[in-house]
């Protein structure tokens, strides 16, 4: 179990990505793969009040009602969830207004007294940063969320954030979400970790798995013939230096018995800050190896091969 920055949240160090619900998984599924993310120790789920709002005929929130629907129907113990705010179509930004709206309509959805972390989902720059962070500091107040988080903020957002909550005596957050993965790395690491060092915030990174490309399952830059609407976007990194890392991954997973993909959520964990990397799945055979990433333990060697292999630099772009 691992802390989730300064709150009280003890999880796995594995968060089940709910984007999938309601939009490649079904609610069947999505309830399959619930029950076999919980059944092997799961016990952080993230979601937002926007998923799956691009997918055509829905609306926005069916992520969060699934889960709700869920949480209602097996009433498990010790569950974490996490959802978002700002990019719901009927409550989009982070004015105080909104957020209060927002935070209700997920609260009904999920069938919960309380948020266990609350995220604001993007930086909402028409909106002062003060009522921004009063209105989640309300939300704690009042009882409705128990911790607050960022997603998709810069450092010197989130350094603001902390000093406004401070001076007001507002909540601070406690986690930061990134986009954050083997082929996804300087922006990260060159500005948003320092921030979580300083400032005691765990990391929960998104696109752990670079949208399937770090499970191995694509070896060339052609989609063509993938069914899954992420193939495009995965394949965009199977070039020459993302197919090195996969090599890499590939050995290293092979040594402990373990696939690419438990192997590279794996190296996420082992970074600076990071308590636990989000991965979801359409289907209840891909849980096992994710599960796998939550407990496989690399040495600091295996570490450093994986470090050097996914180097970025102008010059190998």
């Amino acid at each position: 179990m691992t802390r989730i920055g300064s709150s009280d949240l003890d999880v796995l160090p594995l968060s089940l990505g709910g984007n999938v619900f309601g939009w490649t998984a079904d609610r069947d599924t999505s309830f399959a793969v619930l029950d076999a993310f919980v059944d092997g120790g799961g016990d952080f789920i993230d979601t937002a009040d926007s998923y799956s709002s691009w997918v055509a005929g829905n609306e926005g929130g069916e992520s969060e009602t699934i889960v709700g629907e869920w949480l209602a129907s097996r009433k498990p113990a010790g569950i974490v969830v996490a959802t978002k705010v700002s990019q719901h179509p009927q409550f989009r930004g982070l004015s105080a207004g909104n957020i209060r709206k927002a935070a209700e309509a997920s609260l009904m959805r999920l069938g919960v007294d309380e948020l266990d972390l609350y995220y604001a989902h993007f930086d909402d720059e028409t909106v002062p940063l003060e009522e921004t962070v009063a209105a989640f500091g309300q939300l704690v107040a009042d009882g409705q969320v128990r911790h607050v988080a960022v997603s998709n903020y810069s450092a010197d957002r989130i350094r603001e954030w902390i000093e406004i909550a401070r001076r007001t005596g507002a909540a601070v957050p406690v986690a930061v979400q990134p986009h954050y993965n083997l082929v996804h790395r300087n922006e990260v690491e060159e500005a948003i970790i320092p921030v979580a060092e300083e400032f005691g915030l765990g990391l929960v990174p998104y696109y752990s798995l670079a949208s399937g490309f770090l499970t191995g399952k694509y070896r060339s830059t052609d989609a063509a013939g993938q069914a899954s609407p992420r193939a495009q976007g995965a394949a965009k990194y199977a070039t020459e230096a993302g197919l090195r890392i996969i090599d890499a991954l590939e050995e290293i997973g092979d040594a402990h018995g373990e696939s690419i993909a438990a192997t590279s959520l794996a190296w996420l964990r082992a970074q600076p800050t990071v308590v636990a990397p989000i991965a979801s799945a359409r289907s209840v055979e891909q849980v096992p190896d994710l599960l796998a990433g939550a407990r496989l333990e690399l040495s600091p060697e295996e570490v450093a091969v994986l470090d050097q292999v996914s180097e970025w630099s102008p010059a190998q772009a």
